[in-house]
């Protein structure tokens, strides 16, 4: 169980999918899922959500405003399927071998690979 007292779901949303925004400030653009934070059911989209960071000079590198990618709510974002090119909702299939996938729910199209 998390602080909340409520127990977190699995999310249907992997590392590299690429997702549509459906709701906020971003709304309809779409990009690469970059990092998928589990424990705050949040993601990290590529050029998306940009936010301002004021980096400090380290001995690497040069200080100065930097901007980064911000999270999102995961029920902000849907897949989009390849074949159908719109975000779409996200169904399970058990295939012969025992493998769980992930399927589109309108066209029945895999989505994994």
């Amino acid at each position: 169980m998390s602080k909340l007292g409520v127990e977190m779901q699995g999310t249907h949303i992997k590392k590299g999918d690429t997702v549509k925004v459906i709701a906020g400030r971003e709304k309809d653009k779409t990009g690469k899922v970059l990092k998928v934070i589990k424990d705050k059911n949040r993601v990290i989209i590529e050029k998306l959500n940009l936010r301002k960071k004021h980096q400090r000079p380290d001995a690497k590198g040069k200080g100065g405003i930097v901007e980064k990618e911000g999270s999102i709510q995961v029920s902000n974002v849907m897949l989009v399927c390849n074949k159908c090119n719109t975000g779409v909702r996200v169904g399970y299939k058990i295939l012969e071998d025992g493998k769980k996938v992930r399927i589109c729910r309108k066209c029945q199209e895999l989505l994994d690979e």
